[in-house]
């Protein structure tokens, strides 16, 4: 025979002030003849201690006994002479069991519970007779859940299949497994996991949990004077224990001992517990739970960028979405730096957003004309270009246009650390090379560009150009804006010349270009050398020199 008892346990104040006596007590007496028992214990979510005594009562009281109205009947015989004797006793929060022989002399059994942090609620279980009850379904040797692999946003479980699924066939099986996964901890039993939903519902309604109600004796069958020959044969356990099953949000549930649970969130820590749930009786066993951490997400590699380094970035061909990442420290104390870029990739839309320590700090569009962005007060910077898509460029020759091909880039950058300097550097008043037709002559011709107060360094570079690009002349001759000096030839450098002028309106610079076949067109372009930054490329200037003089 097998009776179950919920006894709500609940914070009780005793009358002399002290904070809290939270203990209940059960009372059963057995069938006559009864050789053995097992008494179990199921706490829900929090430890407690529970004993089991053995009463032998001296006298039995009287039927026809006037009982005080403020006392019930079994108090009243509780508090009659007689004999005590502790047969079990124990402290946890897990399942836990006696099972002995019966006392022939015992006249009553008491099971007392007691919870010394707060109310809980606790199943007890009654068996007369040898071997198992069965109302538990059976774990196997190594209860442990074991994690067979981890992702970014699943984790695949394991587990020892139990012996009551794997006993009964499928037809006849009335167990499941439950896979209950949550991001706070793994829980002993079913019934705690199932308080914590609760708890986590009734927060996010503001609702209360309502407090559970309970008789002042809860005892597992009537008055046992009164049906001492009339016990029943066997009692059905509560349908709301079964019924309490059908809102589990199971990650998995079935018969099979593999579990894959999937749509967790990346380099987060996730709990697992699994539970044998008997649908017939209303109960179940707890697996010993596992923990696993999901990956991180895939993060692009940073590069770090040297101090003075001509970096060019490429994309991928085809990408509409693709960026790269780069990190900078700049030397010195004064944490400042001066970062250069220029589009190279023929039409490209680019993006560049430059954050420190998680703050961003400027986001600007990246073309074919240079930028300059002035990093300030930082120990380190990130660096992020990002290609949005693609836009209308400009046409070049079809020897510029092999020569960017060949280099593959997209963004020419560099950056340095400016050691003296408060800011970006001055740029000239314009980028156009002008030459005097009166000073052209057969072998040489005259050029003049603008400079800036700065000391820096010109260089003058050549290009002979065929009969068909001279004849084609416009645009399509001229070198394309972000081919720098480090793509052109040391044969087409011409020369390389220091000026400063500290009145920009008068910062203008002359070279004589010597040299030259007459009666050929010649494409010159100048470059802006400095310590910082990318060097600055002059419009591209062609000039033919005269056939006779």
């Amino acid at each position: 025979m097998l009776s179950l008892l919920t006894c709500p346990m609940k914070n009780e104040p005793r009358s002399s002030g002290y904070l809290f006596l939270p203990v209940r007590r059960l009372y059963f007496t057995l069938k006559k003849k009864t050789s053995a028992m097992s008494v179990t214990v199921s706490p829900c979510s929090l430890p407690i201690e529970w004993s089991l005594a053995a009463r032998t009562l001296k006298d039995k009281p009287l039927k026809n006994l006037q009982w005080s109205t403020k006392k019930s009947t079994p108090e009243v015989w509780w508090r009659g002479p007689g004999t005590e004797e502790k047969i079990h006793s124990f402290t946890g929060d897990t399942v836990d069991a006696f099972n002995g022989p019966s006392h022939l002399s015992a006249s009553v059994y008491v099971v007392r519970l007691r919870s010394e942090l707060q109310s809980t609620r606790v199943t007890v279980f009654l068996h007369e007779g040898q071997g198992p009850s069965g109302i538990f379904p059976r774990l196997p040797a190594d209860p442990r859940v074991h994690t067979l692999g981890v992702g970014m946003t699943s984790v695949t479980l394991s587990w020892q299949p139990s012996a009551s699924i794997t006993s009964l066939p499928k037809a006849k099986n009335g167990y499941d497994y439950c896979v209950l996964v949550n991001s706070l901890q793994n829980y002993p039993s079913l019934c705690a996991a199932q308080e914590r939903e609760r708890g986590e519902k009734d927060r996010s309604q503001g609702k209360k949990e309502k407090k559970r109600q309970a008789t002042p004796w809860p005892i597992l069958k009537e008055w046992w004077w009164e049906q001492w020959e009339s016990y029943p044969e066997s009692q059905s356990l509560p349908s709301s224990l079964a019924d309490d099953f059908d809102n589990l949000q199971c990650a998995c549930q079935g018969t099979e001992n593999v579990c894959t649970v999937s749509d967790l969130l990346p380099d987060t820590s996730y709990y697992f517990d699994v539970f044998v749930l008997d649908k017939v009786n209303g109960t179940s066993a707890a697996y010993k739970g596992a923990s696993a951490r999901t990956h991180e997400e895939a993060r692009a590699a940073v590069l770090p960028l040297r101090e003075g380094e001509l970096r060019w970035v490429t994309f991928q061909d085809g990408a509409s979405d693709s960026q790269q990442f780069f990190s900078f420290r700049p030397r010195g104390w004064q944490q400042s730096g001066l970062l250069t870029l220029q589009s190279c990739g023929g039409g490209e839309k680019l993006k560049v957003t430059v954050s420190s320590k998680g703050r961003v700090l400027t986001t600007q569009g990246v073309e074919a004309e240079l930028i300059h962005i002035w990093l300030q007060g930082s120990p380190s910077y990130l660096i992020h270009l990002q290609q949005e898509g693609t836009a209308t460029s400009k046409v070049t020759s079809v020897k510029d246009a092999a020569r960017l091909a060949a280099l593959k880039a997209s963004v020419k950058m560099q950056v340095s650390s400016a050691y003296h300097r408060r800011g970006v550097p001055s740029l000239p008043s314009t980028l156009q090379i002008k030459s005097f037709n009166r000073l052209r002559g057969c072998n040489s011709v005259t050029l003049a560009w603008m400079g800036t107060e700065e000391r820096s360094l010109y260089c003058v570079y050549r290009r002979k150009l065929s009969g068909f690009d001279a004849e084609a002349g416009g645009a399509s001759a001229l070198t394309a804006p972000c081919l720098g000096p480090e793509s052109r030839s040391d044969t087409e450098r011409v020369l390389c010349k220091y000026f400063q002028e500290l009145n920009p309106r008068r910062a203008v610079t002359t070279a004589v270009i010597g040299g030259l076949e007459p009666g050929v067109a010649y494409v010159f372009d100048v470059y802006l050398m400095r310590r910082w930054g990318i060097p600055i490329k002059y419009a591209s200037k062609m000039v033919k020199t005269r056939k006779e003089c």
